[in-house]
């Protein structure tokens, strides 16, 4: 069975930029994986430190409206892995999940260090690219121009370890139509 796993869509990253694209697809993936009855699970990020716009408690934490109405199941984290000290793999046992979806924030971050761990369990990944996004830039990482996201993605894909495509590729391969 597949499963979606939407991460840190949050008010304390999207807040941050236009990310449009991104929460468009991952409303849809969401519509899709509602209408089918097939498990969503939310991620949330927590920090403690001081200035984070993740801090626990404060409005950065909450998910975003885009996504709010649909999370009924929500796991609370305070790493990048969706994994690392959380009840995921249970919940995911529990529902006889071996195909995980991918999308969310931070690219970098919580996106890829999940795809990863996801791999490790061995779960079939698919990583949609239009549907996870980062707040962050080239320069937030002294690299002027640098282009995260398609790094990222690029390497996941050369990996062969991670599927990554489209939202619109995702349905034409997964769920037998066109958009």
């Amino acid at each position: 069975m597949k499963a979606l796993l939407v991460i840190d869509v949050q008010n304390g990253i999207v807040n941050y930029g236009d990310f449009t694209e991104e929460l468009a697809s991952i409303q849809k993936a969401i519509l899709e994986f509602k209408t089918k009855d097939l498990p969503i699970f939310f991620m949330k990020h927590l920090d403690n430190e001081e200035g984070s716009s993740l801090l626990e408690g404060s409005e950065g934490t909450e998910l975003h409206d885009s996504v709010k109405e649909f999370a009924d199941i929500v796991i609370e984290k305070r790493t990048p892995s969706s994994f690392y000290k959380t009840d995921l793999a249970e919940r995911l046992k529990e529902a006889d999940v071996e195909h995980l979806i991918i999308t969310g924030f931070n690219t970098e971050y919580c996106c890829m260090f999940t795809s990863i761990a996801a791999f490790d369990r061995g779960y079939k990944v698919t990583y949609i690219e239009n549907a996870t996004g980062t707040m962050n830039t080239g320069e937030t990482y002294g690299m002027k121009g640098f282009d995260i996201k398609d790094f990222v993605e690029t390497v996941l894909h050369w990996s062969d370890a991670i599927e990554v495509i489209t939202y619109d590729e995702y349905v034409e391969k997964y769920v037998g139509r066109s958009k």
